[in-house]
């Protein structure tokens, strides 16, 4: 039926178990012929019926599998056949193509390079799945789906679906969610013009469909879809209506067709926003790294100021608190070296001498019990009187000197792993901080063996040695051990030992600083380098390959947009701007009224800045206060095909501002649309946006004359701002002028004018921010409106 010629044989099969037909493939060609394949591999040599001579039909035996075949090969090849019809040969030419899909629009043929797609497609395959005995039409399916755009038909002979058939329908809906084709074809002598149903019928057949849920109730009786239907599945019960072929092909090339330019826009978006984000990034980079480098040589100046002067005016302080430690724990020390059990010395228990040596060596001990006990003690104290300094200092300048850190290594070195960049051997200047840290919070390292402090008390403690002569060996007693303690304590000098604690400090300050400085200049460089680099890459994703992407957005939207709703209709003009047409549209994808913006972009920079007005408007969520844009089309024969157009249908109001304050508007209104316009803004402002081209005409009231922002044509992210001057002249902002404000009227109420003076001051810093703006203007309306009812016979004057 399709192709119009009885090609295969109609003989009915009793049982479907019987069935034997292999898969047919039919391709188009000049010359008719029928072959053995294997599929997508080579010809098998094989002697055919239908090689024998003139044929009208495919012999069956041709058609057959042979089970008793022993060559495998036999079994799995498909039937070929070449056949010279116009079906198969598809739409070569671009004209061709373009005229069978006149109905789509030119924006369709145009972009389906973008897409890689080529429709109508230059040869068309008519694919037969084989019987299920040898494999399923679900397995069939899935060797083409992937690589064509698939159009399924499944013919029916029977009145209703076999057990098989629902069986089969339920994998393909599961597996792939394909809408099909459902054809019942005519039984053999029955006449071609089948009864009509009326509209309540339906028969047997379209109840299954029903519940396999490849019909639904939008369906008609007779198996057509309904006219909001989007590419479902159809079922045709008549042999006439197999026309609707061409409808469900047309709408089931549609599908794929919206389904690539869907995911192809996605991807634009995506990358668009990537591209967005890391403009921020970069922009934050480039204010944030100075800041933070100029923070952190402040905050380490500070610190080390602060010990400083810490070191310098605590010697006396030390001295006294050496003196105290000492005298407070003098008896526990003496009790402590009295009872004190010697290592690695036998100590005879009659109470006999032991040797010059063990005698040296118990002193040592002694000696190291002391030092040890008041290093402890005089560390904790110096430590509790610098730890005030931890919360001014550490967390926020290491948090801060980390991320100089990182960032710096992560651009020298793009491949090193995270783990990695946190080696301390990175991290040099943080080392040199540390070690800042190190000599005000753990003063005890400088009592360690082999320290100044410690060579000093050494030498002190040695002419305790030299002071006991001994003219025998001592026994060693208690009160022995006591005596030498007692010595040792006694013979410490505290303001020899408090200056040199507090010089060994600065001495450690001072090196730490400047190593500290040194390396905090070699960061700073480093950074320097950087910078540059990151602000070049930053000038080419603002001006090069955002608004590139942003094109690439606009257009397949764009054929999206077309695709589902098609062109719309320009209606009457409504007015002009600077860069385009508004005209009526009665209606557009569900959307009634419209108004429809025609840009006509000159020249690049204009185009990139409609597509990014576009993306931003797209980007977006429906904002009362904002006017929503419905969609977009390209028109690329406007104007007769001169121009290419952009079409951006919004949201369709009443009037403009400029508009309503001609026609006469009362204060209490005025003052809603100013805080309508405020509320609108602040949203902007949330999303990241600078609208940059506020104005009378860029505000639309409805018919209750409440506001809303549109023309985002200027509009962009803070960060893809180049610092170019844009917008309306006379609504630019007030430090781009000098001297030029409003004349104030004698009508003008003092509060609305002390606002007005606040908002145009020339310096952006001194304006006060929308937030505070908007609840003023609240104050000022509540007021008014109350002392209108206080008053009525006043009234809010209109010139205000």
């Amino acid at each position: 039926m399709l192709l119009g010629e009885k090609l295969l044989p109609t003989t009915k099969i009793s049982n479907e178990e019987n069935c034997k037909r292999r898969r047919i493939r039919f391709t188009h060609g000049t010359q008719t012929r029928i072959s053995l394949a294997l599929p997508e591999q080579y010809e098998l040599v094989q002697m055919m019926a239908a090689h024998r001579g003139h044929w009208d039909t495919i012999p069956e035996e041709d058609l057959e599998i042979h089970g008793d075949s022993e060559d495998p090969a036999h079994r799995i090849a498909e039937l070929g056949g070449v056949l010279p019809y116009s079906l198969l040969k598809g739409k070569s030419s671009q004209s061709e193509r373009e005229h069978c899909f006149s109905d789509c629009s030119r924006e369709c043929v145009h972009l389906m390079g973008v897409l890689g797609l080529t429709l109508p497609a230059k040869e068309v395959d008519v694919v037969v799945a084989p019987c299920r005995g040898f494999q399923s039409a679900e397995a069939t399916l899935g060797e083409y789906v992937n690589q064509v755009l698939p159009v399924v038909i499944f013919a029916i002979s029977e009145a209703e679906l076999s057990s098989s058939d629902e069986n089969e329908l339920r994998e393909i809906k599961e597996k792939f969610s394909l809408p099909i084709f459902f054809f019942k074809v005519p039984e053999s002598g029955v006449e071609l013009i089948s009864p009509k149903k009326t509209d309540h019928e339906k028969s047997s057949l379209y109840c299954q469909l029903m519940d396999l849920e490849y019909l639904s109730t939008n369906h008609c009786s007779c198996g057509a879809p309904g006219p909001d239907a989007d590419a479902q599945s159809m079922l045709v019960e008549q042999f006439e209506k197999l026309r609707l072929l061409s409808t469900f092909s047309r709408q089931v090339l549609q599908k794929h067709l919206v389904e690539a330019a869907t995911s192809l826009n996605e991807v634009h978006c995506r990358c668009l926003n990537i591209f967005i984000n890391q403009a921020f990034d970069m922009q934050r980079d480039l204010q944030i790294t100075p800041k933070r480098l100029e923070y952190t040589r402040k905050k380490e100046n500070e610190l080390y100021e602060s010990l400083m002067n810490i070191a310098n005016r605590k010697q006396e302080e030390m001295k006294d608190m050496i003196i105290e430690t000492l005298s407070n724990m003098k008896e526990e020390l003496l009790e402590d070296a009295a009872n004190m059990e010697f290592k690695d010395i036998i100590i005879p228990e009659n109470g006999e001498p032991v040797s010059s040596k063990d005698i040296k060596c118990c002193i040592k001990q002694i000696q190291e019990l002391i030092i040890s006990r008041l290093n402890q003690a005089v560390a904790n104290k110096l430590i509790s009187s610098v730890d005030y300094l931890r919360e001014s200092f550490v967390g926020t300048l290491e948090r801060c000197l980390k991320s100089l850190e990182e960032s710096w290594e992560v651009s020298v070195h793009p491949a090193r792993s995270l783990e990695k960049s946190k080696d301390v051997s990175v991290h040099i200047t943080s080392n040199y901080l540390k070690q800042i840290l190190n000599a005000a919070y753990h003063v005890e390292v400088t009592f360690h063996s082999g320290s100044t402090v410690t060579r000093m008390l050494w030498e002190q403690i040695k002419q305790i040695i030299q002071r006991i002569t001994w003219v025998s060996p001592p026994a060693i007693t208690s009160d022995w051990k006591r005596k030498v303690a007692q010595d040792a304590i006694e013979s410490l000098s505290a303001s020899k030992l408090a200056k040199s604690i507090c010089s060994q400090f600065r001495t450690r300050l001072n090196s730490s600083h400047e190593a500290f400085a040194a390396s905090l200049r070699q960061l700073e460089d480093g950074h320097s380098g950087r910078l540059e680099k990151t602000e070049d890459l930053w000038l080419k994703v603002r001006k090069d390959h955002a608004p590139r992407l942003a094109r690439l957005s606009l257009e397949s939207r764009s054929l999206q947009d077309v695709l589902l709703h098609g062109k719309p209709k320009l209606g009457r003009e409504l007015g002009r701007g600077q860069y385009g047409v508004v005209y009526l549209c009665d209606s557009w994808g569900g959307h009634f009224p419209c108004a429809l913006k025609s840009v006509v972009p000159p020249d690049e920079k204009h185009w990139n800045d409609l597509a990014l007005e576009f993306h931003y408007m797209r980007s977006l969520q429906t904002h009362e206060r904002l006017v929503h844009l419905h969609g977009s089309v390209i028109d690329y024969g406007y104007g007769g095909g001169s121009s290419i157009a952009v079409l951006l249908i919004m949201e369709r109001l009443h009037r403009d501002l400029y508009t309503g304050l001609k026609a006469g508007l009362e204060l209490e209104t005025r003052l809603q649309i100013a805080l309508d316009v405020v509320e609108g803004i602040r949203y902007l402002h949330s999303q990241g946006l600078v609208h940059r081209d506020i104005k009378l005409k860029n505000v639309l009231l409805d018919k209750k004359n409440r506001a809303k922002i549109t023309d985002l044509g200027f509009c962009k992210p803070e960060a893809m701002m180049s610092g170019s001057i844009v917008g309306t002249p006379i609504h630019m902002a007030p430090e781009l002028f000098t001297g030029v404000r409003p004349e104030r009227l004698p009508v003008f109420d003092e509060e609305c004018w002390q606002l007005m003076e606040a908002c145009w001051d020339g310096d952006s810093s001194q304006r006060p921010l929308l937030g505070i703006v908007q609840p003023m203007l609240q104050g000022i309306m509540d007021r008014l409106c109350k002392s209108s009812s206080e008053h009525p016979n006043r009234g809010l004057d209109d010139s205000t």
